[in-house]
């Protein structure tokens, strides 16, 4: 499946793929005296609030950030217990996604952890696996520009092999190689917390996305915030390279 503009439709008013950049834990936490792991083990329930807010949006994809590959220069001891957070919440709520049709997918430098944390990533991806309901992506030790060289990586390697030809490689063939290359590519990108950047996540995908900035926290995002930014999203005009007049009147190449 690719994005609307690969498919040649320039407007949908629904958000079939939703990413978040979940940023303000911290500073959520020391607004109420709080240390720094508070506000990652409140973000948690903001996580499952917009989960069961998805289904009335149809969203049917939903992609988080959650550490991105720069996170590892934050304090030991904040990383430490992300990792321990990222252990217990998985061992946890496996029952429940697999209960709620949802399948789990996590995208990112995943080798780069421990093996209790690779062990317990793997099973929740088999044992969800096939389910078909919400696709939950988890991006961990990821960033945008690791994406791009990871796909630059095998691509060449494919030329190396005799099994792709320089010639036959084009903007469709590198997406193929890149996370999430199976699904549409996000049409709304929320990031929480006040900041206005993309931060290094999911740069190729992100190219026509639509950018929704709040300052609101990511423990305080709920189904209400959510609704907010999807009646932002219906109003804006998506057109792809086009100019408004072809979108209006569908006389543009994507409506051929």
């Amino acid at each position: 499946m690719r994005s609307e503009f690969q498919l040649g439709i320039t407007m949908k008013v629904s958000v079939g793929h939703l990413a978040i950049i979940m940023d303000g834990n911290g500073r959520w936490a020391r607004l109420r005296g709080l240390p720094r792991t508070a506000g990652h083990k409140a973000g948690l329930n903001a996580v499952q609030g917009v989960m069961r807010a998805c289904e009335p949006h149809q969203i049917r994809h939903l992609t988080l950030f959650a550490f991105s590959s720069e996170n590892w220069r934050r304090p030991r001891k904040e990383v430490n217990l992300l990792m321990d957070l990222f252990v217990t919440t998985i061992k946890k709520e496996l029952a429940e996604l697999v209960k709620k049709n949802i399948c789990l997918k996590f995208i990112g430098d995943i080798d780069a952890f421990e093996l209790r944390l690779k062990q317990r990533i793997r099973q929740a991806e088999y044992e969800t696996a096939n389910n078909d309901g919400l696709h939950l992506n988890i991006a961990v030790n990821y960033g945008g520009r690791w994406d791009i060289t990871q796909a630059a990586k095998k691509m060449a390697q494919r030329v190396q092999d005799g099994e792709l030809q320089v010639d036959d490689i084009n903007t469709d063939t590198f997406a193929g190689f890149l996370c999430l290359n199976e699904i549409p590519y996000p049409d709304l990108l929320i990031r929480t917390g006040g900041e206005s950047r993309i931060s290094n996540f999911l740069i190729w995908q992100l190219a026509y996305s639509e950018l929704y900035f709040t300052d609101c926290l990511w423990p305080d995002f709920n189904a209400d915030e959510l609704a907010k930014a999807v009646d932002w999203y219906a109003g804006r005009q998506r057109r792809f390279g086009e100019t408004p007049e072809q979108v209006s009147l569908g006389t543009g190449k994507s409506h051929a």
